[in-house]
């Protein structure tokens, strides 16, 4: 069975750090693209990274230079660090094979002192 688990969320505060994992079982990612999306309460869900199975990387505008997306697909997971928290980070993040509506259940981040 298809299936993509995220996990890290948690709580940090303005300025900290935090590490998403996207695990995927019952296929191998290496030949998908993957993406990182998030939606905040209220507001429709936005795409954070994306990252080809070339290794190419794309980032929305809000979070380059502090976000970045890999893949080891020896762990079959992909990631996404994060840096500089803000509090309008907050959101559910999710992961989904891109071209499919296969999306994980996603995790809770939330940047708040």
């Amino acid at each position: 069975q298809l299936q993509l688990v995220e996990s890290g969320g948690g709580l940090v505060q303005p300025g900290g750090s935090l590490r998403l994992s996207c695990a995927a079982s019952g296929f191998t990612l290496d030949y998908y693209n993957i993406g990182w999306f998030r939606q905040a309460p209220g507001k429709q869900r936005e795409s954070v990274a994306l990252i080809s199975s070339r290794g190419d990387t794309n980032y929305a505008d809000s979070v380059k230079g502090r976000f970045a997306i890999s893949r080891d697909n020896v762990k079959n997971t992909v990631y996404l660090q994060m840096n500089s928290l803000k509090p309008e980070d907050t959101a559910v993040y999710y992961c989904k094979i891109l071209g499919t509506t296969y999306w994980g259940q996603g995790t809770q981040v939330t940047v708040s002192s």
